[in-house]
């Protein structure tokens, strides 16, 4: 039992921060009580979950990013300009004149160059949202170059719509590292990524100062960081228990409660000590059904199990205030994003399909889901739900970090997770969840669809192509039907989307959740 004795015990081991039994925070600092156990790397050339994005965005600047207020629109943040060759294959950026990483040097063209060609190279889980324009290690040094210490070309494999390319560069792979600091640092042929998955070397507002694995996140401010923070420091603690965050918020031990669950927030809203803010994220829960499991290979089982989930029952009991349901791999707020709800619990449609594929008694299997709530709770719900038509589930639990590691490696049968989309266009979504083009071990892009060991070639292929559709109409038109095309075929179970809500303490100001985790930032907070 997590007691307030442990809790400040626990703060005192945490370096840089100390303050007395029974206080509210330092004013100057901003403690968060959030679940960060899927934090695998903060190297944003391999960060790719949802704590390690976050992070990120407030330690790297990108080329461009999206407006906050209005995603469909870009601007430049390290690029003050860009402008695109006649056969639209070179985009040429001027780089902006002032930025500068936290060591106090310029953020300089090459600097950019050798960061996209970092990612390529390193080939970590995140590089497909920039191989996807035919950069290997062989050709990206002469792809992506600097032509002068404030221009950088940037030439891709085939026409595609100049947009697409720029969501994809403001995804956090795009971020800015210091080519010379992270290089210094460099063992073999790993370019700093042993260094910088615990540090950072970026231009953001932010510094990485510590980081433990299920523990902590420590940042402070960046001294040469072109827009400085309010807040002297940042300490995010591991709290995977949503009735400790809570605890933590009333005692003064914490500031923000990042994981609250339904009743909790009910709670909080009446409370006059307290205020929320909230946003639907770009994040769905789903079930990824290994296509290397015979039984799951079979079409009649995956659909049977769409079928066998009571996901009003799920979203009414579990979730009420955190997640709505969500069957399409678009999440609502997307262009050509699916509303309807195709399947509900049906458990005679269910047993048909499983007897329709020769398993009238059913089947045993695993499910690997991170042991947090509600994400526990909602595999229980999945075992008891695929026990009704005769699938025997053994749920495996782990942090979230070895599940996602497991799944990474292709390890799973069933799996309980979580997607947040890259950057905001359909293809974000309609790549990962469709595009699998090699699907052998050693495969380049490891997409959702490679890590489930699923092929279909008609929906890749339509992915691929509807990249470069010019039509407006035409491309959301498409991405409409391959979504209802996927939900009759795919091995995912597209189940909720989330709805994250963040409990602060009424002395809290400026925090505002991003309906993207790489767009959570921590600039402008600051306490009363």
């Amino acid at each position: 039992m997590l007691t307030r004795r442990a809790t400040l015990a626990a703060a005192a081991s945490v370096p840089f921060l100390s303050y007395d039994a029974f206080a509210d925070t330092p004013k100057d600092v901003l403690v968060m009580g959030m679940q960060i156990d899927d934090a695998v790397s903060m190297d944003p050339g391999e960060a790719f979950e949802f704590t390690g994005g976050e992070v990120s965005n407030n330690c790297y600047q990108r080329l461009v990013r999206p407006d906050p207020e209005n995603p469909a629109v870009l601007r430049g943040e390290l690029a003050e300009s860009w402008t695109v060759s006649d056969d639209g294959l070179t985009t040429t950026f001027k780089m902006r004149a002032g930025p500068k990483f936290a060591s106090g040097a310029p953020v300089t063209a090459e600097d950019a160059a050798f960061s996209l060609q970092r990612a390529v190279k390193l080939n970590k889980a995140p590089a497909f949202i920039i191989n996807q324009f035919g950069f290997t290690k062989d050709n990206v040094d002469q792809r992506i170059r600097a032509t002068a210490p404030d221009t950088l070309a940037v030439t891709v494999s085939e026409k595609q719509s100049p947009s697409f390319l720029l969501y994809c560069l403001s995804a956090n792979v795009g971020s800015a590292v210091e080519k010379a600091v992270v290089m210094s640092h460099a063992q073999g042929d790993d370019y700093g990524n042993g260094w910088l998955k615990t540090t950072s070397a970026g231009s953001g507002s932010w510094v990485l100062r510590n980081w433990k694995a299920s523990e902590s996140i420590m940042l402070e401010p960046n001294p040469n960081a072109t827009k400085m923070p309010k807040l002297k420091r940042v300490l995010i603690r591991h709290v995977p228990d949503p009735s400790a965050q809570l605890l933590q918020l009333r005692q003064g031990d914490i500031d923000v409660a990042r994981n609250l669950v339904a009743d909790q927030i009910k709670a909080a809203k009446s409370d006059p000590n307290f205020k929320l803010s909230s946003a639907a994220r770009s994040y769905i829960l789903y079930v990824a059904m290994n296509q290397n499991n015979a039984n799951l290979a079979k079409p009649q089982v995956r659909q049977a199990i769409k079928w066998a989930i009571d996901y009003n029952a799920i979203q009414d009991n579990i979730t009420p205030s955190t997640y709505k349901i969500h069957q399409g791999f678009l999440p609502e707020g997307f262009p050509a994003a699916l509303t309807d709800q195709p399947f509900k619990l049906d458990v005679a449609k269910a047993k048909a399909l499983l007897a329709e594929a020769g398993l009238p008694n059913g089947f045993e299997i695993t499910l690997d889901h991170a042991s947090i709530q509600p994400t526990a709770d909602i595999a229980q719900a999945l075992q008891a739900n695929l026990g009704a038509i005769g699938i025997k589930v053994t749920l495996l639990s782990g942090e979230g970090r070895q599940v996602i590691t497991k799944t990474r490696a292709r390890q799973h049968q069933l799996a309980l997770l979580s997607w947040g989309s890259d950057y905001f266009d359909p293809h974000s979504n309609a790549e990962t969840f469709n595009i699998n083009t090699d699907n052998t071990d050693a495969a380049r892009n490891r997409t959702l669809a490679w890590r489930s060991s699923w092929q279909d070639k008609d929906l890749s292929d339509r992915a691929a192509a509807n990249v470069k559709e010019t039509d407006q109409a035409k491309r959301i038109a498409e991405y409409e039907k391959m979504q209802r095309d996927h939900q009759s075929r795919s091995p995912f179970a597209l189940m909720l989307q989330s709805i994250e809500i963040a409990v602060m303490r009424k002395n809290v100001m400026d925090f505002v959740i991003a309906p993207m985790s790489d767009r959570t930032v921590y600039t402008n907070v600051y306490k009363t």
